[in-house]
């Protein structure tokens, strides 16, 4: 039978068609996954939502992205293992039950049965035989365990502390989720205060976190770079400048000592302790208020911001123990507790920031380290001289090099017992505390004879009461529920209280990831076999958002859950992608921006193939997506144009045979040629970087030629078995991206066994290759000759087996050569 064009142009029964392959997948358990020893392994894991109610295209494409990943992987015969399950803790669940009058947990667990329905519906290869919500008591009981194992090996610890609070929360925010000073959920201000809370020792991992950056290959460097600023090492010496008429030392961290005999100044965070010191004195008054302001300030600023620099004396001088000189002490809004001790030694004359502070208050400036070319005077310094050179003005260190006074004073500190070398980090321990509810219970009970006692092991979980409910008051009704804080001391049997805090909802999603490997394991937390066969994942797909919060807290959860002998890997995810945003009207899309799309809608109107194939098609993974109605019908018309092409060929299609590569005519060799391309080019493009945008542009170039050529061949005599290769090729290319669309068009063409069962298609290099084109040769204008060249030849090349063509060399003769002029691909002219 001849094949024929499309008989029709009516959109195929897309609802249909969807529905029957999801209820197959999920009645066949088809993306089960089970351990096999003897088959390689492949974890795709995309982080995993918060049941928020609604899927955005935000997820869809992220989820599509990592779809196409986990069914290209399993047809490459990978045993692959692609899970889902929710983030289910947190503010939002008990902002949103407030609005609607209804409990937290009932919220949630209506949004994920919406939500789970919502990918359901979208095709995805999970295995929901592994699905959890991190809001499972029979989840946070083991998340309870880690936290009593950590805090016996010391790395959980209690303390007085000033924090970033949210008043509009009621809760405490870390660091790293205060952004530009304001809330990451609300965007409301940020404030300081002082209060108890739980902190995780993440500091005693911050070298290791440091250092396996670079191991860290498959991760995107810009995420990298933004943990090791996070991380923030420095390496230098602190030096004691005693206090004068007090028993206090001023401690300060350098990582230039070089210049320590050129301090003039120091400079205090307003949060230092030694600020304190201006109470006694005229200065307290104004200390104080600047203190206030600037804690105000700074949770305001936004990271990129250049601040006036600004600061206050507070009424006490130091003693550099070094030269002697007595040093006022400033309180200044450019420095952080968070780093070194939180004092800075200032040299006005080598450092840019204390050398605008100095000329703002009149302090002196005095060179100590000389360029090699020039001589520096202090009195007509313009600007802070930051390089190395050779010191001056420094005692016995005079003529020495920057890096040899570096060390010889450091180690003349340590010497006379004032100073040591050491290195500093910018990170901070991470505090765990939330004075909320929905979250999960910090396992700790508070005993006024014993103290602080962890729950015991037997009595986990310390399960959320159902009968506690948010009001609009703000705070946390664990705080004021008797039946929850009352209970007794495990050491000594008296009245204790229970810790009503719970735990910030980044530790949940810091270890799940482990959980996936064995979710029906109940004699702990991990089943170590299974665990040691699945971990580390092997593509992890999300937002560069989460890069110094959720990423880094997996990174260090992962090295203590080694070090507690429950896992055996150093890191949770060999390769990282970072998908980009979906942009509409030039923005983000977000409900306050009014640009939103409803997935809903997209799937009723075109079917969740097309929203999927749109959404890889319109950018590369890592970049930002432009919406576009009209790319979305044109992902629509490519499909139906597909189809209506098998359907119109059904007969043909089930009864041709195999492909049989030799005497076919010019256009049957020419399909032939472009499947076996097509094959290669999606094949790289998907091992490489994951380019699914110029992946699908490749199998419609195939899908344009197979059409092209049958509308135009009136003799019909291209081969069936070239266009049922071409089709088949199509099908299973397109499986990852279209996979409700393939298999029912596989089906259709007589396949017996499903889609989903066969191997990714292989290309054969000697039908992938170009025919030889004809270059023509000529000299001084004239056809001398011909080459019969691969049509990837490039110019140089082409030119210099031109020059070697024994017609040319012939007419050239022993004329110079003037010039090659090369059209490429077609003509050479030599001329002489």
């Amino acid at each position: 039978m001849n094949p024929v064009p499309q008989k029709n142009s009516g959109r195929y029964d897309f609802a249909f068609i969807e529905d029957k392959w999801q209820r197959h997948w999920l009645t066949q358990n088809t993306f089960k996954a089970s351990e096999d020893s003897a088959r390689r392994k492949y974890y795709l894991l995309e982080m995993f939502p918060y049941p928020s109610g609604k899927i955005h295209m935000g997820h869809v494409r992220n989820y599509s992205i990592g779809d196409v990943i986990a069914r290209f992987k399993r047809m490459q015969g990978y045993n692959v293992l692609h899970p889902m399950g929710w983030d289910a803790f947190g503010l939002p669940a008990e902002n949103a039950a407030l609005k609607h009058d209804t409990h937290p947990a009932k919220w949630t667990y209506e949004n994920i049965d919406y939500m789970k329905n919502q990918l359901q519906r979208m095709g995805f290869s999970y295995d929901w035989d592994r699905e959890l919500a991190t809001c499972d008591p029979e989840y946070y009981r083991w998340e309870q365990l880690f936290f009593i194992k950590m805090y016996e090996k010391g790395l959980v610890y209690r303390k007085m502390t000033t924090v970033n609070w949210c008043e509009s929360c009621q809760t405490v925010l870390a660091n790293e989720q205060v952004i530009d000073g304001q809330c990451w959920r609300c965007d409301n201000q940020v404030l300081p205060q002082d209060m108890h809370g739980w902190f995780f020792r993440i500091t005693d991992y911050a070298e290791e976190l440091l250092a396996e950056c670079d191991n860290l290959t498959g991760w995107p460097e810009k995420v990298l770079t933004m943990q090791r600023n996070w991380i923030g090492k420095s390496i230098g010496a602190e030096i004691d400048f005693p206090v004068e008429n007090t028993d206090q030392v001023l401690k300060i961290f350098t990582t230039r000592p070089d210049t320590i005999f050129g301090a003039t100044f120091m400079s205090l965070a307003p949060e230092h302790p030694l600020v304190d010191l201006s109470r006694h004195t005229s200065q307290a008054e104004q200390v104080a208020q600047f203190v206030s302001r600037t804690k105000i300030a700074r949770k305001q600023q936004k990271p990129d911001e250049e601040i006036e620099k600004e600061g206050v004396f507070i009424g006490h001088y130091c003693i550099n123990p070094f030269s002697g000189d007595r040093i006022p002490i400033y309180t200044a809004n450019f420095v952080l507790m968070e780093y070194g001790t939180g004092a800075v030694m200032a040299v006005p004359a080598h450092d840019q920031r204390d050398f605008e502070f100095a000329r703002k208050y009149n302090l002196p400036v005095k060179v100590v380290v000389q360029p090699r070319d020039k001589q520096l005077d202090s009195e007509t310094l313009l600007e802070a001289f930051e390089d190395t050179g050779v010191l001056a003005a420094s005692a016995q260190f005079d003529g020495l090099s920057s890096a040899e006074a570096k060390i010889a004073i450091t180690a003349f500190a340590a010497e006379q017992g004032f100073g040591k070398g050491m290195t500093t980090y910018r990170l901070r321990d991470w505090g765990i505390s939330r004075q909320r509810y929905w979250g999960t219970p910090i396992p700790m009970i508070h005993c006024s004879t014993c103290g602080v006692q962890p729950v015991p092991e037997d009595d986990l979980p310390v399960i959320l009461p159902a009968d506690a409910k948010p009001d609009s008051s703000g705070s946390s009704p664990l705080h004021s529920l008797e039946s929850f804080y009352k209970t007794l001391c495990p050491a000594c049997g008296e009245e204790a209280r229970r810790e009503t805090d719970t735990m910030d909802t980044f530790v949940e999603s810091s270890w799940y990831f482990a959980r996936y490997a064995c979710p029906d394991f109940t004699d702990g937390p991990l089943d170590r076999d299974r665990v040691n066969y699945w971990l580390p994942v092997d593509q992890y797909i999300g937002g560069v958002e989460h890069a110094i919060l959720h990423l880094l807290y997996a990174r260090f959860f992962t090295k203590v859950l080694r070090d507690l002998d429950y896992l055996s890997t150093d890191e949770p995810f060999k390769n990282l992608l970072t998908q980009g945003m979906v942009i509409k009207d030039g923005a983000k899309m977000s409900k306050s921006k009014g640009n939103v799309v409803d997935p809903n809608k997209l799937i009723e109107e075109f079917g969740a193939d097309t929203v999927r194939l749109f959404s890889l098609f319109a950018a590369p993974p890592e970049k930002d997506l432009d919406w576009s109605n009209k790319g979305v019908e044109g992902a629509s018309r490519f499909l139906n144009r597909v189809h209506r092409f098998v359907e119109s060929n059904r007969e043909m299609l089930t009864s041709a045979p195999d492909q049989q590569a030799s005497n076919l005519n010019e256009k049957s060799r020419a399909l032939h040629r472009k499947t076996h391309q097509t094959i290669r080019k999606v094949t790289r493009d998907l091992e490489n970087d994951f380019h699914f945008n110029t992946a699908i542009a490749a199998v419609m170039e195939l899908v344009n030629l197979l059409l092209s050529l049958i509308s135009e061949n009136a003799e019909n005599d291209i081969a069936p078995a070239a266009i049922k290769e071409a089709v088949d090729a199509t099908l299973l290319l397109l499986a990852p991206m279209t996979p409700h669309f393939c298999s029912e068009l596989w089906e259709i063409t007589g396949h017996e066994e499903l889609l989903e069962n066969q191997s990714w298609p292989t290309f054969n290099p000697e039908s992938a290759k170009d025919e030889e084109i004809i270059v023509v040769l000529q000299v001084n204008g004239k056809v001398r000759s011909r080459l019969l060249v691969s049509p990837d030849i490039g110019n140089d090349e082409l030119k210099e087996l031109s020059l070697l063509d024994d017609k040319v060399q012939k007419f050239v003769g022993n004329k110079p050569i003037k010039k090659v002029i090369v059209v490429p691909k077609k003509l050479v002219n030599v001329v002489a």
